[in-house]
């Protein structure tokens, strides 16, 4: 017979929830903001670059995705709004214009983007008579080229012709003949053409004598000599040639120094001024002072 009471089951064990240490320390490092942020970000950024590395290591594949880029490059530098199709060269004169066309060395229509307007620039720039320029792209494909022209100031004469220079000694042009343009004033002699604002300032100082100038020669390439009418030449010192002119000028309003026969007033030394006088007018001075002017044959 079966008792009427079951027999009692064996007490199983309960199981304890708390982690086990290896289990909490793995639970904690996973929590940490590094670790985290470097499966959520980390992991699928460096699968997406293993992926492109694997993509890209086929040649052709490689080809073709810069083959792409180039073509959607060509398009959008070709659009029309970036084509250049006309320039426009503007603040010089029309002959000036045509040459600095000419200097441009662009073919249009071309795209702004393939215009290095540096080295236009400095193409334009070294023509003689441009001071300077400045290029920018307008809207509507226009190339605008603003030119700063050179104006000059004198002639300088040298062993190979006639040239025209600004106020830097800078040259502008080539002159044919000296009557192309009378209204500049002549400047001669090896190294004038650097010292032409010191030029310009004598013959700004030069006042009632001026009119007489026919040009100033460069001597020794360290000072002037004024040429005038009648032969006679004004050699002037290399330091302060401006104070020097200016005395001479208030000698010759007292004295008419300049009406005599004179050949030239040399003005080297300040303390004496020194006048050479024609062989006529030494003849008669002689004859003045008494003085035998017979001249013998030898």
């Amino acid at each position: 017979m079966r008792p009427l009471i079951a027999p009692r089951r064996a007490a199983v064990p309960r199981r304890d929830p708390a982690p086990s240490r290896w289990a909490y320390r793995l639970q904690r490092f996973m929590l940490t903001p590094h670790l985290r942020a470097a499966l959520r970000v980390g992991l699928p950024t460096f699968a997406l670059f293993a992926a492109a590395l694997l993509y890209l290591a086929d040649d052709a594949r490689r080809g073709a995705l810069v083959q792409v880029f180039t073509d959607l490059r060509q398009k959008f530098e070709q659009r029309p709004e970036f084509m250049v199709t006309l320039a426009s060269v503007e603040g010089c004169s029309k002959d000036l214009a045509e040459a600095v066309r000419a200097r441009l060395g662009v073919t249009l229509p071309q795209s702004s983007f393939d215009l290095d307007l540096d080295a236009v620039r400095a193409r334009v720039e070294e023509l003689d008579a441009v001071k300077s320029a400045e290029l920018r792209v307008r809207s509507g494909g226009v190339l605008q080229v603003l030119v700063t022209e050179r104006d000059p100031v004198a002639v300088w004469r040298t062993d190979d012709g006639l040239t025209l220079v600004d106020d830097t000694g800078h040259r502008v042009a080539g002159l044919h003949t000296r009557s192309d343009r009378p209204d500049l004033p002549l400047i001669a002699g090896p190294g004038a053409d650097a010292a032409t604002a010191e030029a310009l300032d004598i013959l700004a100082a030069a006042g009632p004598l001026a009119p007489r100038i026919r040009g100033l020669v460069r001597i020794g390439e360290r000072r002037w000599d004024i040429v005038l009418d009648r032969d006679q030449r004004i050699l002037l010192p290399a330091s302060n040639p401006i104070r020097a002119l200016e005395r001479l000028l208030a000698l010759d309003h007292a004295q008419s120094i300049l009406q005599r026969d004179l050949l030239t007033v040399d003005l080297r030394l300040d303390a004496r001024p020194t006048l050479r006088l024609t062989p006529f007018a030494l003849t008669e001075l002689r004859r003045a002072k008494g003085i035998d002017t017979v001249e013998t044959d030898l």
